[in-house]
């Protein structure tokens, strides 16, 4: 993983709540679970992607819906995949996150983008890009929105 941005690196404690909010967004898309979501998405926040051509763009009640809906990859005994990649400091209230996980048969690329308010960092947006596992059948943007 790297970390940049002078700014933030003499700020341990804002890696360290990035972290902790990272970690609990994965633990959310992992297990399906919108509560633990919450405490990391800002309420307003969006959702979007391109990937198939086309770009999808949700609200957190659109996305959260559609999170609800779908299998868990904890309940399909899914290996999780979890990884930052990088974490840039924009400044003392930015940050954008690149991480990487899987809910086959898809593999996301997120772009995380950070606000601290409230007291708190949150995911104020969520650009994101999947590819499909060889041999993964379907439309890539007819499941984008179901799949991350």
């Amino acid at each position: 993983m790297s970390v940049q941005h002078d700014a933030a690196a003499g700020n341990a404690d804002a890696l360290v709540a990035l972290g902790a909010q990272l970690r609990e967004y994965f633990d959310g898309i992992y297990h399906s679970d919108t509560q633990r979501l919450r405490r990391v998405f800002h309420p307003q926040a969006v959702y979007a992607t391109a990937t198939g051509g086309v770009p999808l763009i949700l609200r957190m009640q659109e996305y959260f819906a559609v999170v609800d809906q779908r299998p868990s990859p904890a309940s399909r005994g899914e290996t999780r995949t979890d990884r930052i990649a990088a974490i840039d400091f924009v400044g003392p209230v930015t940050a954008l996150a690149k991480v990487q996980c899987a809910i086959r048969p898809k593999h996301f690329t997120d772009l995380l983008t950070f606000i601290h308010v409230d007291g708190r960092w949150q995911i104020i947006s969520k650009v994101f890009h999947f590819e499909l596992e060889a041999g993964a059948g379907g439309g890539l943007l007819a499941t984008a929105a179901a799949a991350n």
